[in-house]
């Protein structure tokens, strides 16, 4: 469901947002990079264990920021080729265990359908049963496990065409050919337990992050109400606006999903009054969020509009005007 007020933006301010530039990511793809490289050094060389672990959770901070980039490629705005998104995306998603193919479909799908029934990353919503339970809990503690079933199994049974399917099993080729080249290193010179700690430690890590990224992106926002309404913007810190690429900007992203990583703060400056006309939701805190969400659990269409009139209620806000 498009609204009128969800595309506020004049022909010329959207045409200069969505213009791509390279330095950006010149810029900070190679900081990013070298810093995981430091990284998983450390974490192989250091015989601390605190030192270890400081670097298995930064390691997994940064493949959340290595994969808001990936995001951008998944929509085409990280490099003007569409061929160097591929390839950047398929990289990217190579040690995470799933397909970038997988992921983009499902992604692009995500947003023609947000927060609908239509929209295959709505899990939150459902009926509070005990199914939907699992799946609300389960997700926030071991997503890697639902992502790796639902991004390379039940997503391409259900949605992919033999286009898709051919990137799908060749991206699958290639991983387990790298995935068996490294573990067979890894045997050979005895240090295989240490190889899979560095390698799975930091993606489950991730897979955390993402989460909390995940869920507080769009629970709790209308339902079936727009790409406006329907998102949520996250303030945030600066640490996580800088190394997560400004992903919590995430109403002006859904709005306008061709707008590179770095024009998305002006970008929601210039949606700000119609994000208020609109009363779209805007937090402070991931960590605020998600925690509500654990204790509130899965939606259903009338919790979701008892909570969201409270929220009014309590902000002094009046009921949004339809259309």
């Amino acid at each position: 469901m498009t609204t009128n007020t969800d595309k506020p933006l004049s022909r010329e301010d959207v045409k200069r947002l969505t213009e791509l530039r390279l330095l950006p990511n010149l810029t900070k793809i190679p900081l990013f990079v070298g810093i995981m490289v430091f990284l998983n050094w450390l974490a192989w060389t250091t015989d601390a264990t605190w030192v270890k672990w400081t670097a298995y959770v930064g390691i997994g901070y940064m493949w959340m920021a290595m994969v808001t980039f990936m995001h951008d490629a998944g929509h085409f705005t990280l490099f003007k080729t569409r061929w160097a998104n591929w390839v950047f995306g398929i990289a990217c998603m190579m040690p995470l265990m799933a397909t970038f193919v997988g992921f983009k479909e499902d992604h692009l799908e995500h947003h023609r359908h947000n927060r609908s029934p239509d929209d295959p990353d709505a899990f939150t919503m459902g009926k509070r049963g005990v199914l939907d339970f699992v799946l609300f809990y389960a997700y926030a503690v071991a997503g890697i496990v639902l992502s790796f079933i639902h991004f390379n199994l039940l997503y391409p049974f259900m949605q992919f065409g033999p286009k898709e399917w051919a990137i799908h099993i060749f991206e699958t080729v290639v991983k387990i050919a790298c995935y068996w080249a490294l573990i067979v290193w890894a045997i050979d010179n005895g240090v295989l337990a240490k190889t899979l700690e560095l390698w799975l430690i930091p993606v489950y890590i991730f897979t955390l992050f993402n989460s909390v990224r995940f869920i507080a992106e769009h629970y709790g926002t209308p339902w079936n109400e727009g790409q406006l309404a329907g998102s949520r913007t996250t303030i945030s810190n600066p640490v996580n606006r800088f190394f997560w690429n400004n992903i919590n900007w995430h109403i002006g992203h859904h709005v306008y999903p061709a707008v590179p990583w770095y024009n998305l703060v002006e970008l929601h400056r210039l949606m700000e009054p119609a994000i208020k006309a609109k009363g779209a939701i805007v937090d402070k805190s991931y960590t605020g969020v998600f925690l509500r969400a654990l204790v509130d659990g899965p939606e259903t269409e009338e919790r979701l509009a008892a909570a969201l009139k409270e929220r009014r209620d309590r902000l002094g806000q009046p009921a949004p005007a339809p259309g």
